[in-house]
């Protein structure tokens, strides 16, 4: 049995959105493609038809990951959660730094929406793992390549 995986409304449609990118317009051009390839004769030889198939694989595997990152999700609509100010999936968390007082906000997302730039984390990464089900006002340790660092939960919100 496969586990689900979680995964917040946005992340959900930004998936359905290339799902349906990849199999409306990659799939039709490279289909097209891969005949034009075709009619230029000897296949053998041919890069453009080797090219286009490549790229056909390429897009039909992701197809298939999508498909199967959608079927097995747990999507979770963080606004219905009652959470009681605790942090959970789909926080979105204001800590600082307590040695330097940097301040950081992050929302806490599945592992195929994580982009750490954007403030988005895994939920299975260090920091995300440390402030789950902990409040505001918390201090959290967060073991690092460099050492343990410290961060006060500064504020929770659902989003």
């Amino acid at each position: 049995m496969t586990t689900k995986s979680p995964m917040t409304i946005n992340g959900a449609q930004q998936l359905r959105d290339q799902l349906h990118r990849l199999k409306t317009r990659e799939r039709p051009r490279v289909i097209e493609a891969i005949a034009h390839a075709r009619s230029l004769g000897d296949l053998r030889e041919n890069a453009e038809y080797a090219a286009a198939r490549e790229q056909q694989s390429f897009i039909e595997g992701r197809i298939a990951e999508i498909e199967a990152k959608l079927a097995h999700a747990e999507i979770i609509d963080i606004t219905l959660v009652n959470a009681n100010g605790k942090v959970v999936f789909g926080s979105t968390v204001e800590i600082c730094k307590l040695d330097d007082d940097q301040g950081i906000t992050y929302r806490i997302v599945g592992e195929d929406e994580a982009d750490a730039r954007v403030g988005l984390i895994s939920i299975k990464s260090p920091v995300a793992r440390a402030l789950i089900g902990k409040t505001a006002g918390e201090v959290i340790c967060v073991k690092a390549p460099g050492g343990e660092i410290a961060y006060e939960i500064l504020s929770v919100r659902y989003e």
